[in-house]
């Protein structure tokens, strides 16, 4: 169809969700725009629409396409995305509200399941959330963020030392040995413990077996630059910085290695060439300014 009528609004929904799975949230948001200036009730255009937002840190923009969306076709999938805007505007009750239509007709649903109980631990409700992940378990065995989160919530109670300990038995396992998710909270207990070094190879290892996951290369990079590796920090953290320019701790990070390297002229290509790739996130011009403001006074010295 994309080829016989590319100017059809189906046509124009589907490159846009080709595109939003490549990340280009731009080329995706403008194509779901135009196909829903010609039918503004498609479902298809206003769900990827929906997406875009959520990518963008707009929920609230996010919730408005979903429950449109939902208005027009009411499915399981659209309620796990409206629950998910509303976790993201932190208006916690009102997701649980959302996910229980589903769960009282779907009560096996491992998504909805998991989707609860990670809105149960953003509640503080750690108790009901260990209950529920150990629920999800028997259903879905082989999850390998369902069992990082049971480790990592009974492990509340025990000493850094001990949970350090526990973990590193737990990824020398053979049936744990492959679960990025564990490697990445055995990196996090370690970083947290000053043991930086060792949470770098733990990162590094559950990138390699999750690589799509940005996350891991990120958290990396910031060991890197707790140990003044800022080469290596500048490496890995580009990577998260051109996915998600929204992220402020990242983009200052960035900076302040740039500088330590002497390189603020890096900084700003980086800066520059992201901006190319994501032109609406407006906040990169105020830096983009700043910097070159620097580098003009650093020039007259």
């Amino acid at each position: 169809m994309l080829k016989e009528a590319p100017d059809h609004p189906l046509s124009k929904s589907c490159l846009a969700d080709l595109y939003l799975h490549q990340g280009r949230l731009v080329e995706a948001r403008i194509l779901a725009e135009e196909a829903l200036a010609q039918d503004p009730q498609q479902v298809q255009g206003l769900t990827i629409l929906g997406d875009v937002f959520l990518r963008q840190h707009s929920p609230q923009g996010a919730l408005e396409c979903y429950r449109q969306a939902y208005s027009r076709d009411p499915r399981p999938y659209l309620s796990l995305r409206i629950a998910r805007s509303l976790k993201e505007m932190e208006n916690f009750e009102e997701a649980l509200l959302e996910l229980e239509k589903v769960l009282v007709v779907m009560p096996q649903s491992c998504f909805f399941l998991k989707e609860k109980a990670m809105i149960l631990n953003r509640m503080k409700r750690f108790d009901e959330a260990l209950q529920l992940y150990e629920k999800i378990r028997e259903a879905c065995p082989a999850d390998p963020f369902v069992q990082k989160e049971i480790l990592r919530l009974r492990s509340r109670t025990r000493t850094e030392g001990q949970v350090i300990k526990e973990l590193k038995a737990v990824v020398a396992m053979d049936s744990k040995k492959d679960n990025p998710q564990i490697h990445g909270l055995l990196a996090q207990k370690l970083k947290e413990a000053g043991l930086i070094s060792e949470a770098i190879a733990e990162y590094r290892a559950a990138a390699g077996l999750e690589p799509k996951n940005v996350y891991f290369r990120k958290q990396q990079g910031f060991c890197h630059y707790r140990l003044k590796e800022y080469h290596q920090a500048i490496q890995l953290l580009a990577e998260s910085f051109q996915k998600d320019p929204a992220d402020y701790v990242t983009r200052k990070t960035l900076e302040k290695s740039y500088e330590a390297i002497g390189n603020l002229r890096g900084f700003l290509d980086l800066l520059e060439d992201t901006l190319h790739q994501h032109p609406q996130n407006k906040s990169l011009l105020g830096t983009i300014k700043r910097v070159r403001k620097k580098l003009s006074m650093e020039e007259q010295r």
